[in-house]
């Protein structure tokens, strides 16, 4: 790709000579007004009206732009590459960058001056400095990982201070035996308790087992003699030996224990500490946590005594039933170990790290899901939480995030987005980027943070540097001109996203209870639990059925109430009297409750369990002895009817619609819907909303003009013809919005001309230039087979004037053509509609730009830009970069990983195929 080289008050830097152009078809200006001098503005409407939102989106604010996860490779930095990649971050309508220093790519050559940096060493530090410095000059939010890779360790974490894990052995003992021996105990390991009884290795009574009171001595621990073989089980506080995932160089080391203050605080000190500093005065926005991968670690070095002060009893004596028992006492046992590191977790983990952001004026973001057991209220203690995963018809982490987000009164709930975006890197459309970026909004997500860019060193062959297991969003891929398009529709639905309040009727109960006492030693995750609770079938009864849902726990309920019309049981055995007097005390006031399935049971804990049990069964009996308030259901299955028992649908749709979504957003004075049809075939569907307004209003979220649909004096059933993946946002509003044209009877769209012959095309990159009889790939010649990049189609179209008089006259390229998962493809998700235009395209009439094609319906608006008589009708057309890296040999990266250990392995990458290019099917111009 061409660079144009600028001069910057800085440092030289440079600008793809793509960019400058689309920056001036963007609006986007690196020039700011003379000091003093300040536009006049019109008055403002009253903030938070359905005015006010309405003119934020048309033009949303700069804090709803996405953001890049910004992976640094090495690091293998330097400063003219920094400023040039934020410059071009900001020309494509990105807001700001999230720095994560990761595994080395490239190996140091002096030849070159290539270097890595080493993690937090001065050469590290200076970038660093550098990099907050160009972002806060150029308005650009900087968010910082407080470790390199993931989760928080490194080189500093001691033994002793490492993530941990009980371990356990076993020792059969012969008849008559006096002494076994003790398994080896290694550093920052401690032998707690043996136990023997009867039985072998493979089998025995684990309640039965008899704790050993003998301390060992020279290796060895006795035993009272006995006739039968037995068993001897060894507890041992040990260490998961786990070592920080994809570390920068010099960043490796073990994960420490998140269990543990003295960790956490070490971490803080010798790490975060030294990374803030690097931003002097100008401290990031917010310092990052990604999700909590800390797998096998079950085990702190005072869990003991902990356990002991929280659950009110000794937990030593039951730890033969904890890791293997199979009765209702083992499960008990294990609720109260996994309530226990729960609460370790956020005393010693998430609230010293926030403390401590507070404490250095930013914030907290953190991905608050995975292994250690952390809730949906631990996302209480952080000011800024996330989620992660598109799955927005089933369980789903990001809903966990946003539901916390909702209740415990946070309004920006970022996700990371585009994780495993359409497998291998490259490989990634815009439209896949909108189908899964949908996804996340419908789950009530208003920040995205994207996976990723990938900085990339001078010199580096096109198309760059990428992430092993991500999609690539840089200048360096070859449909970035459309991304200016793409990130202002991303960021103008993020912005309505934030306004007004959430109105989700359906609150989910997470049986944590339930999942804690399915937890196993190794294996403590309450996320990783609840798709046994949270099953697709009950989400797709709450979704199909015309409401949306959020998520909601024991501890939120007795935080702050429960502030939904319906909440749904689903599956729940155990459930504490506290919990249970709260769901009907909102039950009384009004609240309707379902259980699906069981009606709770059991109280969760082992301590007075049969005596609190009694007290749980006479508070549900008394509950749902009312069907007016409580009803109990059979199965998923049943939901949506007993749902519409007991409320109106939100937004009830008929007609032809696949898995059609929506947000609900209410303000003072309007009803903000953001309706989705979310899968690869047109919607032909209407819907009628619960809200009661006189207007209703279609937002155009990419261009924001406003349609009046109001068809009478009070506001009834809405047309929803929706492309694939096209998504609308309606306003229902007691007065008529401003500036919204009245919807016209809906008019067929007619062919004009057929204009799909006789394309002359250029290459410019390749000085290759032809005509096309008919369309045709690029992958069907030889010379551009392997070709990633842009060709510019052009042609002369004759237009009378009785053809332009009152008519909407559109460059139409066809419909994009459905397609099933790839089942070689095993991670990620993807649009299943391939594009007439491959992958994208940029209209231009008689040398004015008329717009993007990227997205259903594939058609341009040029009738203000045509006259009468001959028109000169331009086509840039860009494809992927796959093309380009089918043609060569994928990179060989043995001695890197002799060097520092294989710390990645390139996703899908092997055995690539160049993918069909250009305009492939008929072009029309289209009249109405």
């Amino acid at each position: 790709m061409k660079r144009t080289k600028i001069k910057t008050d800085a440092a030289e830097s440079f600008i793809p000579g793509r960019v400058r152009r689309w920056m001036f078809c963007a609006g986007v200006s690196l020039l700011t007004l003379p000091q003093g001098v300040r536009a006049q503005a019109p008055t403002a409407p009253e903030k938070g009206s359905i005015a006010a939102v309405q003119a934020g989106f048309q033009t949303p604010p700069d804090d709803a732009r996405i953001m890049m996860r910004w992976w640094w490779f090495g690091p293998a930095v330097v400063k003219p590459e920094l400023e040039r990649e934020i410059l071009a971050m900001k020309a494509g309508g990105i807001g700001g960058f999230e720095i994560q220093p990761v595994y080395a790519v490239a190996l140091d050559d002096k030849a070159k001056d290539f270097k890595n940096l080493p993690y937090l060493s001065d050469g590290f530090m200076d970038v660093l400095k550098f990099t907050g410095e160009k972002a806060h000059e150029n308005g650009m939010r900087v968010d910082l990982t407080l470790a390199s890779g993931w989760p928080y360790g490194g080189p500093h974490v001691s033994i002793d201070e490492a993530s941990s894990r009980l371990r356990f052995a076993a020792e059969e003992l012969p008849a008559n035996a006096a002494s076994v021996t003790v398994p080896s105990i290694g550093n920052g390991e401690k032998l707690i308790a043996v136990f023997t009884g009867e039985g072998n290795a493979k089998k025995y009574d684990a309640a039965s087992m008899m704790k050993l009171t003998a301390a060992p001595s020279e290796g060895r621990i006795a035993v009272a003699p006995s006739k039968h073989t037995r068993v001897v089980l060894f507890f041992i506080a040990s260490r998961t030996g786990q070592q920080v995932k994809r570390a920068a160089v010099d960043a490796d080391g073990f994960v420490l224990d998140h269990f543990s203050r003295k960790a956490v605080d070490s971490h803080l000190n010798l790490i975060a500490n030294k990374l803030i500093a690097a931003f002097g005065d100008n401290p990031p926005y917010a310092v990052f946590s990604d999700s909590l991968e800390v797998y096998g670690a079950d085990w702190t070095d005072d869990l003991l005594p902990e356990f002991e002060k929280r659950r009110g009893y000794d937990l030593t004596p039951h730890l033969p039933e904890l890791w293997s028992g199979t009765g209702p006492g083992a499960a008990a046992l294990r609720r109260d170990w996994g309530l226990t590191l729960t609460e370790l977790i956020d005393e010693r983990y998430l609230t010293p790290v926030n403390d401590w952001a507070k404490a250095h004026h930013t914030q907290f973001r953190s991905q608050t899901y995975g292994e250690p057991a952390v809730s949906l209220s631990s996302n209480n203690l952080v000011a800024l939480p996330e989620g992660e995963g598109p799955q927005w018809r089933a369980f789903s982490f990001t809903r966990l995030a946003s539901s916390a987000s909702h209740l415990y009164d946070r309004n920006v709930t970022s996700a990371e987005t585009w994780t495993w975006l359409h497998s291998p890197a490259f490989r990634a459309t815009p439209l896949d980027m909108k189908a899964e970026a949908d996804r996340f909004f419908l789950q009530g997500v208003n920040q995205l943070i994207g996976h990723g860019w990938p900085y990339t060193a001078p010199g580096v062959e096109e198309p760059g540097w990428a992430f092993y297991a991500a999609a690539v969003f840089n200048d360096h891929n070859p449909w970035w001109p459309v991304m200016p398009e793409v990130t202002k529709y991303l960021q103008r639905v993020s912005y309505l996203m934030r306004q007004g309040k959430p109105a989700n009727d359906i609150a989910v109960l997470l049986p944590n209870d339930d999942a804690y006492a399915e937890f196993k030693p190794g294996h403590v995750t309450l996320s990783g639990e609840m798709a046994k609770y949270i099953t697709p079938g009950l989400i797709e009864q709450v979704l199909n059925n015309g409401y949306n849902l959020d998520y909601i726990d024991a501890e939120a309920i007795q935080k702050v109430g429960i502030p939904y019309p319906v909440l749904v049981l689903p599956h729940v055995d155990r459930m504490s009297p506290e919990t249970l007097k709260a769901i009907a005390a909102y039950a009384a006031k009004g609240g309707k409750v379902i259980a699906v399935g069981s009606l709770p049971a059991h109280a969760p804990g082992f301590a007075h369990e049969e005596e609190l049990s009694k007290q749980v069964a006479g508070l549900t009996q008394k509950l749902f002895a009312d069907p007016k308030q409580a009803r109990q259901i059979t199965g998923d299955a049943d939901l949506g009817a007993a749902l519409k028992q007991a409320l109106t649908p939100d937004m009830a749709v008929t007609g032809t619609a696949s898995e059609m979504g929506f947000v609900h957003r209410k303000l003072a004075d309007a009803d903000v819907y953001f309706v989705v049809n979310s899968s690869n075939v047109p919607a032909h569907a209407s819907a009628t909303f619960r809200a009661s307004r006189e207007f209703v209003t279609a937002l155009d979220p990419f261009t924001g003009a406003a349609t009046d649909m109001t068809s009478g004096p009070v506001a009834g059933p809405v047309a929803l013809e929706l492309a694939p993946y096209e998504s609308r946002v309606f306003v229902l509003s007691d007065k008529a919005l401003p500036g919204a044209v009245k919807a016209a009877p809906e008019k067929p769209w007619a062919p004009l001309a057929d204009i799909s012959h006789d394309w002359k095309v250029a290459f410019p990159a390749l000085k290759i230039a032809k005509t096309e009889p008919q369309p045709a790939s690029w992958t069907d010649d030889a010379a551009t087979r392997y070709f990633s990049g842009e060709a510019v189609y052009t042609k002369s179209v004759r237009v009378e004037a009785k053809d332009l008089k009152g008519a909407e006259i559109a460059l139409d390229f066809g419909v994009g053509t459905p397609v099933v998962v790839d089942p070689a493809i095993k991670a990620g998700m993807r649009a299943l509609l391939e594009s007439p235009v491959r992958e994208v395209a940029m209209v231009y009439v008689n040398g004015k730009r008329a717009g993007g094609v990227w997205h259903p319906p594939y058609r341009v608006d040029i009738a203000p830009l045509l006259h009468e008589g001959e028109n000169a009708i331009e086509v840039r057309v860009d494809n992927l970069a796959i093309n380009t890296l089918a043609g060569r040999a994928p990179t060989d990266y043995k001695l890197l990983s002799a060097r520092y250990g294989q710390r990645f392995v390139p996703q899908d990458m092997d055995h690539l195929e160049p993918l069909p290019s250009g305009i492939l099917g008929t072009v029309q111009l289209m009249k109405r």
